[in-house]
């Protein structure tokens, strides 16, 4: 009882983050938006027994590439010396085919009958506990180092793009 309650609280905010980003104007405000969603997700997820994917979820989405999205859009405001708005003329289709999508979607999840999946049959026997610190030791003694160069590139990328960024800007200026 409780799990379906907190289900439809996190499903709620996440429908309203969407609804938020359909019909804000600001950018800003429709990135912390898509915080909200991932953040939901990554709860529903954990509603569901399946941890490694709220934690990637949090990590990659929320904790990485929101991150740089919100900081894409604090370097381009000030290029242009003032906030980026999304024009009016786009709310419209923005809610027609956000509304489209979900009538969609709904109508293809309520014809399918999960019981019968096969990879659904087995869930039960496959969650086990203790994923998530089998997979942080094998990610910290056999994978370490893929691990450790992966998080290298993406330290380089964020230098590289942070120096592009200061560059454009500079030359702005002159």
């Amino acid at each position: 009882m409780m799990i379906s309650i907190l289900f439809y609280l996190f499903a709620s905010l996440a429908i309203i983050g969407s609804l938020f980003i359909l019909l804000t104007e600001k950018i800003v405000y429709a990135a912390f938006s898509l915080l909200l969603i991932l953040l939901s997700i990554a709860a529903i997820f954990v509603l569901a027994g399946s941890e490694f994917l709220a934690v990637t979820q949090i990590m990659v989405y929320a904790g990485g590439i929101l991150i740089l999205l919100i900081f894409g859009v604090l370097m381009t405001s000030k290029l242009r010396d003032g906030e980026i708005l999304v024009p009016k003329s786009n709310k419209f289709w923005s809610i027609f085919l956000g509304g489209s999508f979900f009538v969609l979607l709904f109508f293809m999840i309520s014809q399918v009958n999960f019981a019968l999946l096969s990879w659904m049959q087995g869930a039960d026997k496959a969650v086990g506990e203790g994923m998530i610190t089998k997979l942080g030791t094998l990610l910290m003694s056999d994978y370490v180092l893929a691990f450790e160069l992966a998080g290298i590139i993406l330290l380089v990328a964020l230098v590289a793009a942070a120096l592009l960024a200061g560059e454009r800007i500079k030359e702005g200026t002159k």
